[in-house]
Order: structure tokens, then sequence, then C-alpha cells
């Protein structure tokens, strides 16, 4: 059974009597309105070539599909679910809302929104909660993607009380039963996925697309940084960058690191610590850009420089 989307393709070369002998691919590609969502992707995201480039692969994929199915050449349903493995602040989170955004304007989802849940959200804490729960959250999916972050820990083989088996049949019976009115992703930390998929096999075999997210090269997050300061009207001094770098370079080393999340997160406090030293002036007649400089003291003073986790004591 095609999709709804892609049935009316179908129906329009029925009332033709035959599907159309010839497709203009560019006139196709065009109509879909695909392209300004890779786009987006590209200036969203820093690096990260290997993910764009399956996304563009996965896309080119589905347009192929909609046209065999314009033509009469495709049989069955194409499987969509997907895996996204790699390290927090990676990517994965943004790269499924413009996955949903492919998905919609080529016609294999009905609504193209995306609902982000964790184990908690799925599993309940005594019997009986478990079913209704996931039933709620498939329900408010439908029509879009369904985003488990580190999904995991859906399952725990050491508590044999545990319910997240429940939501895992329930899950897998949706994927296969209704993939033509849902696509899930599942995502989470490399080594532990693999595990869980050692696991589960039901879930493995149910999807299409496993796609690793790389960490960020120091030359990558010193751009996501600088990009983040333009977004929000800031920059750094020229010795502000080489404090951000030697930053960089040093936060890398320790625990909770998170890649862009942690640049992010680096950036507000150094936002604080910029506000802080500019309101301690308060004879000062401010202009632009004493507002949107960053100087050096600003990140030098990171816990970070001296042997301290940032995150941990400063969240």
């Amino acid at each position: 059974m095609a999709h709804p989307n892609l049935q009316a393709v179908a129906c329009d070369g029925d009332r033709d009597s035959a599907p159309p002998p010839s497709v203009d691919l560019r006139q196709e590609f065009e109509s879909v309105e695909i392209a300004p969502i890779l786009s987006q992707l590209d200036q969203e995201l820093i690096g990260l070539l290997p993910v764009k480039s399956r996304i563009r692969e996965i896309a080119s994929l589905l347009l192929v599909e909609r046209i065999r199915q314009k033509m009469s050449l495709a049989s069955t349903y194409p499987t969509l679910h997907m895996s996204f493995t790699g390290n927090p602040g990676t990517g994965k989170t943004t790269v499924a809302m413009r996955m949903a955004g492919i998905l919609h304007r080529l016609g294999f989802v009905r609504r193209g929104h995306v609902i982000s849940v964790t184990r908690d959200d799925l599993v309940g804490q005594y019997i009986g909660h478990t079913a209704p729960k996931t039933k709620e959250i498939l329900k408010k999916a439908m029509g879009g993607v369904l985003f488990i972050d580190e999904a995991y820990y859906l399952y725990r083989p050491e508590n044999e009380r545990d319910y997240g088996q429940e939501a895992i049949e329930i899950l897998l019976q949706v994927m296969e039963a209704q993939r033509e009115d849902l696509v899930v992703i599942l995502a989470g930390y490399r080594d532990r996925m693999e595990r869980f998929f050692q696991s589960n096999p039901g879930f493995r075999s149910r999807i299409a697309h496993h796609i690793d997210f790389p960490d960020y090269s120091e030359p990558e997050l010193l751009a996501i940084a600088e990009l983040m300061l333009i977004e929000q009207n800031y920059r750094f001094t020229a010795d502000a960058r080489d404090a951000f770098v030697r930053y960089i370079a040093l936060r890398k080393t320790q625990p909770l690191f998170s890649n862009a999340r942690s640049i992010r997160n680096a950036l507000d406090r150094i936002r604080l610590r910029q506000a802080n030293r500019i309101v301690s002036h308060l004879e000062r007649v401010l202009n632009s850009d004493d507002l949107m400089a960053i100087e050096a003291d600003d990140v030098l003073a990171s816990r970070v420089f001296s042997g301290s986790n940032e995150e941990r004591i400063d969240p």
C-alpha cells in the first residue's frame, strides 16, 4: 500500500489512463522544494560532511522512489527508519528535524513534525502504565518522525521487572505495521547502540539507514563558536579568539565534553563575564563595539584554565 501522498501521484496517472512515458528530473526536483532544506542543513551545521552526504543520498533515493511511483514502477514501500549514532552535541537532533522536512516534501510522511522523546516518555513505573504512555507518544508522532534519544535505555536486562521491554515490543510492531505513516529515528552513543541492536535484533532488521555523526575537530568547534557569536551580535577580539582556541583544546580533554553543546554553554558563560566586566564600570559611555566585543579576559576567567571542569562546576 502506498503512502496517501504517493497514492495521489498514482491517481494522477490513472486519470491519464497510463503512467507518463518520461519525467523531467529537474522539474520534479524543484517541485518538491527540498533544495532549501539541504542548503539550510549546510548553513546550520559546520563540518559533518559524511552526514550531509548521506542525507543527500537518502533524499536522492526518495526522489527517485517518488518518480518510480509516478511511473508505476514501484512495488513496495521503502523502509525509512534510521539510526543516528555519535557523541552528544554533534547535530543529531538538528538533522532529524531537517530529515523530517525532506520526508514530508517528498510525500513520505503526512505532517513532517518531530516528536523527540527519551525512555521516561515511553516507559511506565508500574504494571499497565507503559502501554498507554507508549501508544500516546506514537499517536502524537504519527504522520511524522519519532526521535528516541539514548534509545538503549529502553532495554535494561539487569532488571527482570523493567517495563522497557513492553515499550520495545509496541514500537517494533508499529515500526513494521505502520511504517507508511511513521519514521522512527533511534539515537545515542555508537558503542551502546551497537550493544542495543545485538540484544534487540528486531530493531536492527527494521533500520534501513545507519548514520554515524563524527566529533567536531578543533577548527570546526572554533567556527561553530564564531557562527554562534555572529548570530547573537557578538565577536571575539583577536586576543579573545586566541584564548578560545586554547580553551577548546583544554576543554576537549575534560569529562562531559559535548561538542557544539559545550561550546554553546561556554559562550553563555563568557557572555555573563563580559556583561559583568562592562557593568563594573558604570561611568563608561558605551558604543556598539563595546557591547559586541568579547575580550581575552572574558575567556581566560574560565575554570578550564585552572584545570577544573567548567561544565560540572557551573552547568
